[in-house]
């Protein structure tokens, strides 16, 4: 009996954790607001947060060419297709179709953004944080950061 009392008691906060919003008048909004991403927005996005790691992951040593070739070229499709996504359904006619140029003209302006605050080591050229003394790479002293 105390059991089948629980169960029902644990039923009944179920039923009134899903009924609660419609009680308290709460709804979801059936119109997009303007600060949110749409579908091919997300889509872009992280076609090229996903390129940005894969050209990450090759400069830290984590893929091999081979590899690095064939993910850049699978996300690189990816990417170009959600660009020319969310080109077409914000129908602009400005920007027209990217290409292959644009979208390593994406990339390239990614890698800037990515390393903007980084530190190459002079003996292996690594990219490492701005405040790293020594390179996480080799273990050389980083010496752009010793003088400064």
């Amino acid at each position: 009996m105390g059991v089948a009392l629980g169960a029902a008691l644990i039923a009944l906060s179920a039923v009134l954790f899903i009924v609660q919003p419609m009680f308290r008048g709460l709804h979801a909004s059936l119109e997009r607001e303007d600060d949110e991403m749409t579908d091919t927005e997300a889509r872009k996005r992280v076609a090229l947060l996903a390129l940005r790691d894969v050209e990450y992951d090759f400069l830290a040593g984590k893929l091999d060419e081979q590899d690095y070739r064939s993910l850049k070229g699978e996300l690189t499709a990816e990417a170009l297709a959600a660009l020319e996504a969310d080109e077409s359904s914000k129908s602009l006619s400005a920007v027209g179709a990217r290409g292959p140029d644009g979208i390593e003209a994406e990339i390239a302006l990614a890698r800037q953004r990515m390393f903007a605050d980084m530190v190459a080591c002079d003996a292996c050229s690594f990219a490492n944080e701005a405040e790293s003394r020594f390179c996480s790479a080799c273990g050389s002293a980083l010496l752009s950061t010793a003088a400064g």
